[in-house]
Formats: structure tokens, C-alpha cells, sequence
């Protein structure tokens, strides 16, 4: 966390390529709430720019939130660790502050951290409302800090109401810690104070945290070099008092007028963002004179307005309302505000990732086939404008002139990884087709993306998990599920030739499906099963294929993945089908297993994408290394549910498991919990069918959810096109 180094599970924080920025410039006096001219004396200039690098926060968030529709409060908070970690601004594919928390001393003896001298438990405010509370108690059994956080509807503002008590009846100073991080570059910062304000800017954004009352004895240093942490932990009092006038990785710090004891127990924080310094500080100045209270009510008020003009919660989430509604909140607050449509997969990134990567932003992008997951969530809650507005984003910003789209990208279009994944290109037109957007000028993206499958499929050069190239039935399936819908809307728009055209080839490939992705040769049965990928079409060679994260070399009919059930889910292939339930049966046995919470399924035989096997974050290791452990997926055990669905099943329970693996204070839903592998470290948390450190919360998770809920009370998928399920999968076809 904040002045620590990096490589350890606490220790990682965030950089990007970035600018550099000369010495930070004077700015006035913070009076009667905004900012008026004034004389400040500058602080000796702070040595040892630009400090040790920046590495990335903890990407498995306790807390998420933002103030729903305010368009001028374009910030998003996120909690990790008894902390304010990053904060998004002003874009949420833009974390601009590493970790804000508190620093406790007597002055004497002993200097805490919250993050690593405390207890940290977690709470849901409001149930209705993405207010969050951190209580954070001393292991040493001196204090408690109860912090509860909201963000000001008004501007781009995080404010934070903070309580500190004495437990032993002692005086104690109270130091703010606020790592700064601008922008994706966390080293490239400068740094100073102005009148109870810590002011910093990158030359682009720029940030002003200050608190009710103001703070005192302020500093902005570089890490590990000149930075108020290392100071004030090495004597218990700070000696040096700096700005950060040359770009390097900038913390501050700042004493508060808390103590513990007496009036001085209570105060507001706000962290605030502009174009420039003077454009921050005047926006927490005046989120600060509108008060914590006004603004968590204005906050609370918006939400519980969402919620209510929403489709009724369905009666299978019940018992699961708080999570239901979570998942509800948490798939709108993903959304940005400047580029209204583009959901982010998560508001984070998990584990650390490699050095390489670091300038990326990873999670906190724009995926096609996420964004398809998130709006088919919205759908299901009754947020068809949402939707709209996510298929708006991807033809008018995603997609590319020959109908491809990235693998991922920021909000502005910008691509992050470079891969193709044909699902990608085929989801959107699913997506309009079940928006009922048919008309001409949809009808014009629709057709680049077809044309592009036509071309290019069915061979993919990535599947749904993102390490492997050729024939997945993953793929195929939405493909196949894109053509057709694409036929349906190319008839409505007079277009008869590519009409038949699209039709032709899904039935083509749909005909060829099973010599691709199923094996009749494969060592794990002796009736034909379906296998995650095969690199040469040939489902009967035993050609060997390397799977990616530390994964063997091995032969491809050896490689289970539940994914294949999109077969199933998008129409393509019948529910009872003898294939698809032999290879459900391997998957159990090879990819499944139990816990407390329920069953949950690994997404791949020999997946390494997790953690490693002492528990400490995954990074790239080498082939065949198996030194990380993919471990489960919570949106795999709601596939399951609705497959069993359109095969006449129940699925309650698969909800009940989703719902029971939310992290219990949070209620905020993870990319993978814990398996029957415990790590080999007896000290890590680690608890089976509980959140892993992981991305949380995963929108794609939460999507699920949603969808699964309001499914069962169907009694059938809800995202199934129709058109193709009557074409293909007769006992999915209505009617």
C-alpha cells in the first residue's frame, strides 16, 4: 500500500508511460470554502525524484461506488484493505489515487498504518444505496477509525466521513497518507500544499485532498525517498516538510485535527479532481461546505430512485436481495459518464500483473463480449436504455471500419491487447437483434461484423479465455447465433442476398461442428465429448496444444471447458443432446468441485490463471511451470443454471451457490473463489468457494446473476435468440 515497496500482496501500485511536468505552480489560500489568491511560501524542493517505481493496487475491491447519473461527478471510489484505494477520474478507465488512509502515532513510541496495523471489517450502509462503512481497529487495541464514503452528486468529488476514537482514553495524532497517482502514470507526478490542502497534477488532471478544518504540517515527497511515511514511521514525528516539484511517484501527507478524545473526534475528508489544482481544490472546498450528509442523501436518493424504476426483483433472488440489488448497482455504476455506454469489465485490476503491462489499464477497459454479458444484465433488470446505450458504444466507438473490434480498449476506442476473438464480433449483432435494432443504420454495422465473420470465421485466433487459437465450440456457438440474427435483420432491410449468404454459412459451419470441437478418439470417454479448442479442425487428432499461464503441452482432446454450454444457451445445439450431456459429465468429474457455498467449475483442464499455489498474486510464469492455479468461477456456475434450465431443470440452487460466494460485507461478486487446493501457505486466507484475490467486483459475474434470477422465474434462458434455437434446437424454440 501507500510508501510501501512492491512484490508483496499488500505492496502493488499502478504506472503508465506518462508526461513530465515542470515545478508545480502557486495557487492561493483556501478561504470561506473556495479558493481566493494568496501569498504561500514554497517548501524546500523534495530530494530524491522521481522515487522508487509505481506497481498496482490489490485488484479485489471491498467497496465500489459512485453517484448514479450525475454526469458532472464524473468519480468512482474503490475500497481495499481497511483503505480508500483507487480512485477513478475522471473517466473509470482512469485511476488517478493510489491509496488514501490513515496513519496513527503517540509521537513516541509506535507509528500505525491503517492497512497494516488494524482489523478491517466491511458494510453495506444502505442496501439500496452503494454506500460503503470501513471500521478498522487496532490489533494493538488502542483505536478505531470508522470511515463511511460516498461520492458528491454535485462534482467529482469523494468525501469521507471519518470518526476516530481513543479506546484507551489516550491522545493520539492523526495523520492523513494519500499516494497520488494521476492518470494510468503514477511517476509522473508533482506535489505541494497550499493552506491545509495537498495539491497534485500530472500537467493533464490534477488532485486537492484536504479535510474539514484543514490539515497541518503537510508534505509531498517521493517514495521511498523523501515521502512522509517513510519520515514519520522512522521516529514518530515528521522532520522534513517538502514539495514534489519535479515528476516522480509523489505521496503526502498531511496532520488532521483529529485526536481521539475531546471535540476533536469527527471530520469530513474530500478528495477532489479538475483539469487544474485550482479546479480540484475549489471542488472540494465546495463539497466540503455542502457537507458529508447532504451529499450521501442526495448519493442515497439517486440510487433508490434507479432501483425503483426497475423491473420488480424476481422471486427466485428473495432470499438475495441485497445481492440482487448489488448486482444491479454495480452493473450501472461500471458505466462511464463522458463516453455514456462503455462498461468496464471491472473497476480494478487484479494480482499484479507484469512489469510489462504495468502502462495498461487491464480490466478497467472496454470488452466487446463483457460489455454483450453486462448489457444482457441491464436487460434483465429493465435498464433497456442501458443496453441500448452499450450497443451504441460499440458501433459508434468499438467497432473498427472492417467490422472487427479490439480485444479490449479504452473508453475512447484506443485499443489495450492486440488480439482477435470472433465472439467478440459476433456478440454485438446478437445484441441488436435482441434489442430489436433493426433498422437501416444498425443494419449498416450489423453488416461489416457478418461480412467479417463470413471472411474470417469460424477459426478464431482467440476463445472467450483469451490463450488460444482455432476451432472453439464457444466461439462457433455465437458465430453461428450472429449470423442467423444477422440474416433475420438483413431480410428486414431488404438485403436477401447476404441474407442468404449469412444462412448458408452458419449452416455450413453449424453442419461441420462436431468434426471440429468434437473428439470421438479423445482418452477421457468413449462417447464423443466436446473439447475446449482444437488447433487444426481435426477433433480426433491428438494434435498437442500449449496452455497459456504456466500450463503443459498436451493433447488437445485432454482440454475440458464448460464454456461449450453457449452452444446450448445461444440455440445452436439441443439441451438433451446426447454429446453435450456425455461431455457435462467430464466436466464434472475433471473440472468441478464442492464447497460450503455450492459447486463451482474451473473454466479450462490445466488453467493456471489464478493464483499461485502458496497463494500469493498470479503472474507470468513459465511454460509448463503449473506454478499458478486457475481456481473457480462464480459466472460458470450461473451458465450451469440456466443450461439446466432450457433442459427442464431447476436452478435455484445454482443462484443460492452465486449469491452465498459474495464477499459477506460487500456483497460484491469475484472473477474466481477457492478451490480444494488450498495454498501451500498455512497462513494465506483462504477459504473454498470464497472470493479469491481476484477482480471484484466482475461485472461479467454480476450480469449472470441478474440474468440467472429473472431466467428462472422464466423458466427458461432469457438471452436465447429465438431464431436460432427454432433453426437449430427445436426443443428451445417457443412455441
Amino acid at each position: 500500500m501507500v510508501g510501501r515497496g512492491h512484490g508483496t500482496q499488500q505492496g502493488r501500485r499502478r504506472q503508465r508511460s506518462g508526461r513530465a511536468l515542470g515545478s508545480a505552480l502557486a495557487l492561493g489560500a483556501l478561504a470561506g470554502g473556495l479558493l481566493a489568491p494568496a501569498g504561500v511560501r514554497a517548501a524546500p524542493t523534495a530530494p530524491g525524484s522521481p522515487g522508487e517505481a509505481a506497481t498496482w493496487s490489490p485488484g479485489d475491491k471491498d467497496g465500489f461506488g459512485t453517484a448514479i447519473g450525475a454526469l458532472g461527478s464524473t468519480v468512482w471510489y474503490t475500497l481495499n484493505d481497511g483503505t480508500l484505494s483507487e480512485v477513478f477520474a475522471p473517466r473509470i478507465d482512469t485511476p488517478s489515487s493510489r491509496d488514501t488512509q490513515l496513519v496513527v502515532t503517540d509521537g513516541e513510541t509506535f507509528t500505525d498504518r491503517e492497512d497494516e496495523d488494524t482489523e478491517h471489517t466491511v458494510e453495506l450502509v444502505d442496501p439500496r444505496a452503494l454506500v460503503y462503512r470501513q471500521v478498522n481497529t487496532a490489533t494493538s487495541g488502542r483505536y478505531r477509525i470508522t470511515k463511511t464514503y460516498t461520492t458528491d452528486p454535485a462534482r467529482p468529488v469523494v468525501l469521507v466521513d471519518v470518526l476516530f476514537e481513543s479506546l484507551d482514553g489516550r491522545p493520539y495524532q492523526v495523520w492523513l497518507l494519500h499516494d497520488v497517482g494521476l492518470g494510468l502514470d503514477a511517476d509522473d507526478d508533482t506535489g505541494r500544499s497550499a493552506d491545509g490542502v495537498l495539491l497534485a497534477t500530472d500537467g493533464t488532471l490534477s488532485s486537492a485532498v484536504t479535510a474539514s478544518g484543514g490539515l497541518t504540517d503537510t508534505s509531498s515527497g517521493y517514495l521511498g525517498r523523501s515521502d512522509g511515511w517513510t519520515d514519520l514511521s522512522g521516529d514518530h514525528a515528521l522532520d522534513d516538510r517538502w514539495d514534489a516539484t519535479a515528476p516522480g511517484n509523489v505521496v503526502q501527507v498531511g496532520r488532521t485535527g483529529l485526536s481521539g478524545v475531546g471535540d476533536g473526534q469527527r471530520l469530513t475528508l474530500a478528495l477532489g479532481f479538475g483539469p487544474t489544482e485550482d479546479d480540484a481544490a475549489q471542488a472540494a472546498a465546495r463539497a466540503l461546505d455542502g457537507g458529508f450528509d447532504a451529499a450521501r442523501q442526495d448519493y442515497a436518493d439517486g440510487w433508490h430512485g434507479y432501483l425503483d424504476g426497475l423491473a420488480p426483483a424476481p422471486a427466485s433472488a428473495e432470499e438475495w436481495r441485497t445481492e440482487y440489488d448489488v448486482s444491479a448497482m454495480v452493473l450501472a455504476a461500471a458505466e462511464d459518464k463522458t463516453f455514456r455506454g462503455g462498461f468496464v469489465a471491472a473497476p480494478g485490476r487484479p494480482w499484479a500483473w507484469a512489469d510489462e503491462l504495468q502502462d495498461l489499464p487491464v480490466y478497467h477497459a472496454v470488452w466487446s463480449r463483457d460489455l454483450y454479458q453486462i448489457a444482457s444484465g441491464l436487460r434483465a433488470v429493465g435498464d433497456e436504455a442501458a443496453a441500448g446505450r452499450a450497443l451504441d458504444h460499440l458501433w459508434t466507438v468499438q467497432q473498427r471500419p472492417d467490422g472487427s473490434f479490439p480485444q479490449n480498449a479504452r473508453l475512447d476506442g484506443e485499443p489495450v491487447f492486440g488480439g482477435l476473438q470472433l465472439d467478440e464480433v459476433a456478440l454485438p449483432i446478437v445484441l441488436a437483434w435482441q434489442l430489436g435494432r433493426t433498422g437501416p443504420e444498425d443494419w449498416a454495422r450489423v453488416r461489416l461484423s457478418a461480412d467479417f465473420l463470413v471472411a474470417t470465421g469460424p477459426r478464431t485466433e482467440q476463445e472467450r479465455w483469451e490463450n488460444l487459437a482455432g476451432f472453439s465450440p464457444n466461439t462457433i456457438a455465437t458465430e453461428i447465433a450472429g449470423l442467423v440474427t444477422a440474416a433475420e435483420i438483413a431480410g428486414a432491410n431488404g438485403d436477401d442476398a447476404r441474407a442468404g449468404r449469412y444462412l448458408a454459412t452458419a449452416d455450413e459451419w453449424r453442419s461441420a461442428l462436431a468434426g471440429w470441437t468434437v473428439t470421438t478418439t479423445g482418452p477421457l470417454s468413449d462417447q464423443p465429448y466436446y473439447l475446449r479448442i482444437t488447433d487444426d479442425g481435426d477433433a480426433d487428432a491428438g494434435t498437442g496444444i500449449q496452455i497459456a499461464d504456466g500450463g503443459p503441452l498436451v493433447d488437445q482432446r485432454r482440454v475440458l471447458d464448460p464454456s461449450f454450454l453457449d452452444l446450448v444457451r445461444l440455440g445452436v445445439v439441443d439441451a438433451g443432446d446426447p454429446v453435450v450431456r456425455n461431455t457435462l459429465e467430464l466436466v464434472d468429474f475433471q473440472l468441478a468441485y464442492e464447497t460450503a457455498n455450492g459447486r463451482f467449475w474451473h473454466r479450462s483442464s490445466f488453467d493456471g490463471y489464478g493464483e499461485k499455489v502458496d497463494g500469493t498474486p498470479w503472474e507470468p510464469v513459465p511454460a509448463g511451470s503449473r506454478e499458478t492455479i486457475g481456481r473457480g468461477w462464480p459466472l460458470l456456475t450461473g451458465e450451469r443454471g440456466e443450461y439446466e434450465l432450457a433442459a427442464g431443470g431447476d436452478a435455484q440452487g445454482r443462484l443460492d451457490t452465486m449469491a452465498r460466494s459474495a464477499d459477506d460485507g460487500s456483497h460484491l461478486l469475484a472473477e474466481q473463489v477457492w478451490d480444494d487446493q488450498p495454498p501451500s501457505d498455512p497462513d494465506s486466507a483462504y477459504e473454498p468457494g470464497e472470493p479469491t484475490f481476484s477482480a471484484t467486483p466482475l461485472t461479467w459475474s454480476h450480469a449472470v446473476f441478474v440474468r440467472l434470477a429473472h431466467a428462472i422465474d422464466a423458466g427458461r434462458p432469457l438471452d436465447t435468440p429465438d431464431v436460432v434455437a427454432c433453426r437449430y434446437a427445436t426443443s428451445l424454440c417457443p412455441g
